[in-house]
């Protein structure tokens, strides 16, 4: 996959970090700690201007209890209430 400068991947990851945090009340630093991360992490991984290695998403799925497909994407994820 080619890469852009500053790691980003040409095609984009979507995720849904945001929303899953926002479910469970969880702030970005605390995640992060959670995580063991820098909490700027991430928030680079909410606005896709980041993709996590393998690893690190595991890592977040595993955190939340669902698969890393309720996580992570290739394709943009429905919006809410769309019915898609």
């Amino acid at each position: 996959m080619a890469e852009r400068s500053g790691g980003a991947p040409a095609e984009p990851v979507h995720n849904r970090i945001a929303v899953l945090r926002a479910e469970r009340g969880i702030s970005r630093r605390q995640l992060a700690e959670a995580l063991e991360v820098h909490y700027q992490t991430i928030g680079y991984l909410e606005r896709g201007e980041y993709s996590p290695s393998l690893y690190l998403a595991l890592r977040i799925a595993e955190y939340f209890e669902v698969p890393v497909e309720v996580v992570f994407s290739l394709r943009p994820f429905p919006r809410i209430g769309s019915g898609a």
